[in-house]
């Protein structure tokens, strides 16, 4: 019986056996399955735009007071009056604050008291010499009384002159105690309060007066730059506009006025000075800006969307995308870039589209699927963040 149980364990062991290598060589000789596709890449395209392109030079500068004027007096004396509020906008000859008019008033009232005595000496000495002439004529006057009579009148006639000499000087000085606003402008802090002695002296004045409609800017560009605005400015007024320093925002449209007389040496730039009507008061005295010159117009200009525009080993590159679906770099040289669009003087043609975003997931020969709509538009602000996270 043992011998009968063991018999048939061995033919099960055996069994067992043939049946797991059958199971092995059966799964050994399935043939592999077919390699799955890879899906395309979604990515946002743009197209080559041809159309006429502002070529503008970039740069920075001050914006500064087409006229500054700090208002002083000219004569010492007590302020009465403050005429202006600080901040205010002023025109010319408005008054801005008043010194005590009463003692200069007393000098110009003593200056034409003096000047009318005087005038009736020079009229009692020419009555005497008109007596005297006809009576020296005749014999009854010596010579000596009458070149003496002359002389004093024309004494008197140097007096009154010199009276109203100073009257002229008292009147003036009488005037000077009016401060007022020489050109038309917004003032500035208040220097001096009222009831304090002014003096000429004072090195603040009375008020700062600055005139910001119109205002200039000073900004700089290359001197490599110098023969084109020259060359362009022949040909009439350069138009400039003046941007807030984040590039966002067009403060103001304005003109050249003029080039710096001389390069500065030591950073190889040349000045210039443009003026803006800044009727928003968007422009103001000490505002750092950035400054675009509109230098000329490319027609047919190509353009793509910045963003387009990646930087490798050997320069600006742009990926393709072809009829395939499938993308490819290609070298571009930008002009300029503006607005967020970039300006292309070679490597592209009108109407070839290119990847705007997603480059980062590309390889040469991608295959690639356009994204629109909203897709699109997620897919830019996904960029964005990641573009924004260091």
């Amino acid at each position: 019986m043992v011998r009968r149980i063991s018999g048939i364990s061995v033919l099960l062991i055996a069994l067992g056996a043939f049946g797991t290598t059958t199971i092995f060589v059966s799964k050994a000789t399935q043939k592999p399955s077919t390699a799955m596709a890879v899906p395309p890449i979604p990515v946002v395209a743009g197209s080559v735009q041809k159309h006429d392109v502002p070529i503008y030079l970039p740069g920075m500068g001050t914006v500064i007071a087409y006229n500054n004027v700090i208002v002083r007096s000219q004569i010492t004396g007590q302020i009465v009056k403050i005429a202006f509020t600080q901040g205010q906008t002023v025109q010319k000859g408005d008054l801005l604050a008043e010194i005590d008019p009463r003692p200069y008033q007393a000098q110009l009232d003593q200056a034409v008291a003096n000047r009318d005595r005087d005038q009736a000496q020079l009229a009692n000495a020419q009555t005497n010499l008109n007596r005297y002439v006809p009576l020296a004529s005749k014999g009854w006057a010596t010579p000596q009384l009458l070149d003496t009579q002359k002389a004093q009148v024309n004494q008197l006639q140097a007096m009154v002159k010199s009276d109203e000499a100073v009257i002229e000087q008292a009147r003036t000085n009488l005037s000077y105690t009016r401060l007022t606003s020489p050109i038309h402008g917004v003032s500035g802090i208040r220097q001096i309060d009222d009831g304090n002695i002014i003096h000429p002296t004072d090195a603040n004045g009375l008020v700062d007066i600055t005139q910001i409609q119109p205002i200039s800017l000073i900004f700089s560009l290359p001197q490599a730059d110098f023969t084109q605005i020259q060359a362009q400015m022949a040909n009439g007024p350069l138009t400039v506009l003046a941007y807030s320093q984040d590039e966002k925002v067009v403060l103001d449209e304005g003109k050249l006025d003029l080039i710096d007389n001389q390069i500065v040496q030591t950073t190889g730039t040349i000045r210039l000075r443009a003026s803006f009507p800044n009727a928003k008061r968007l422009l103001w005295p000490g505002e750092l800006v950035n400054a675009h010159l509109l230098l000329e117009t490319r027609h047919d200009g190509l353009t793509i969307p910045a963003s387009a525009v990646q930087q490798g080993p050997n320069g600006s590159f742009v990926w393709v995308i072809g009829p395939d679906a499938k993308v490819d770099t290609r070298p571009v040289t930008v002009a300029q870039t503006s607005d967020g669009q970039a300006l292309i003087d070679s490597g592209l043609k009108v109407d070839e589209n290119v990847v705007v975003q997603g480059q980062y997931r590309l390889q040469p020969g991608a295959l690639v699927r356009a994204l629109d709509g909203k897709a699109a538009e997620q897919a830019n602000l996904q960029s964005a963040v990641e573009e924004a996270i260091p």
